[in-house]
């Protein structure tokens, strides 16, 4: 099938070449993902640098767990404590010399809001030290059963 021009063999084709309109788009449409900044949600957490000395810790050291319960509560060495309560136990933690180690242990099943409420309030309490125990129980990835 051949292509039939309505006008006159000797007059120009008046359609307009919309080519180069497309090509500026597309080239605009990958300046506008490329410029739109990633979400993340995160909860930053000051880790120690590393240091090129390796000093020992103290052999004694009170080391206090902080978890929180499927429900979504706080609890502070097995104890069940409320926010104001937790804030006034990190703000002890705080200024004992030598500082008490804080360690966190959420439960598999805990709310994550939860687990990012804690973790903000023991940054904010400035706690310097602080751990996470008991990661390896999530070495095997797996969905919760049903």
């Amino acid at each position: 099938m051949a292509f039939t021009a309505s006008v006159a063999a000797d007059q120009p084709l008046s359609d307009l070449n919309t080519t180069p309109l497309i090509d500026v788009m597309l080239v605009l449409l990958v300046m506008i993902i490329l410029s739109i900044p990633i979400a993340d949600h995160v909860v930053e957490v000051g880790l120690p640098s590393p240091s090129s000395t390796i000093t020992a810790p103290p052999l004694i050291r009170d080391k206090n767990k902080v978890s929180i319960t499927p429900a979504g509560l706080t609890t502070f060495n097995g104890q069940t404590v409320s926010e104001a309560q937790f804030q006034a136990l990190l703000g002890v933690a705080a200024r004992t010399q030598p500082e008490p180690e804080i360690q966190f242990q959420p439960d598999p099943q805990a709310p994550y809001d939860a687990a990012a409420k804690v973790l903000h309030q023991i940054k904010l309490s400035g706690v310097t030290a602080f751990g996470f125990v008991g990661n390896e129980q999530y070495a095997a990835f797996e969905k919760a059963p049903k």
